[in-house]
């Protein structure tokens, strides 16, 4: 997806981009490909695929939830900042916060993020599962989300319990969602969500299928979830 496509794209979604946010995602592709040198942020470095399948496919969620309106944000799992940043860059009135278990991750979206210019981010570096029994942040944002990062029923365990009452957790998932909801229909139950909207469509160009799952917080989470670091994963609910 060249960067004409890119913007021609978003606009028909209803997504107006300045010059200065065209520019700061052409110095988003930079930074990530320097950095990526030096650590490794991402297998895909090529222009054209970090237009469709990192920048483009972060700003998905956006056909489906609105993120206009000022609103804590937080993104588990960012790695190299997919899809927080690019939905910071178009959406600048959210306050975004990301969470991801390595530190020089978490350097590289410090020094993205001083670049690009962005105000109201705040990284950490923790482990999900710590996080979400952090008593500052628990069950404290309008909206959670987490991109690719692991199955249905483990990523409930890490992001519901961050999520306010009646906000929401957004998943973007690939191909093997349908499985994965059957099989995490309990643990979204259990900690307090309900699914209240999937959304099916293919990237374009590439034509892979993507879902997206907005997951409603109509009840507190239990104080035993998150559990102790590798647990979710280990034995998911």
């Amino acid at each position: 997806m060249n960067i004409s496509t890119f913007e021609q794209m978003l606009a028909e979604k209803g997504i107006s981009l300045s010059s200065g946010q065209l520019q700061q995602f052409e110095d988003y592709y930079k930074l990530l490909v320097e950095w990526n040198e030096k650590m490794n942020l991402t297998a895909i470095t090529d222009k054209e695929e970090v237009y469709l399948k990192h920048f483009y496919d972060s700003l998905t969620a956006s056909f489906y939830y609105d993120f206009t309106k000022e609103q804590t944000v937080c993104d588990v799992g960012a790695g190299a900042g997919f899809p927080g940043i690019p939905l910071k860059i178009c959406f600048p009135a959210i306050k975004l916060s990301i969470v991801d278990s390595l530190q020089k991750r978490i350097h590289f979206l410090g020094e993205l993020t001083k670049q690009l210019g962005l105000t109201d981010v705040t990284l950490y570096h923790d482990r999900a599962e710590t996080f979400g029994q952090n008593h500052e942040v628990r069950e404290s944002f309008d909206l959670c989300m987490a991109r690719a990062v692991a199955r249905m029923s483990v990523l409930s365990e890490l992001c519901l319990p961050l999520v306010k009452q009646n906000g929401h957790f957004l998943a973007m998932k690939g191909a093997q969602l349908a499985n994965e909801l059957t099989d995490s229909d309990k643990a979204i139950k259990l900690l307090g969500g309900k699914v209240v909207d999937v959304y099916s469509f293919t990237l374009p160009e590439e034509q892979s299928e993507r879902n997206i799952v907005v997951i409603q917080k109509e009840a507190k989470t239990p104080k035993k979830y998150p559990r102790k670091p590798g647990m979710p994963n280990k034995n998911p609910l």
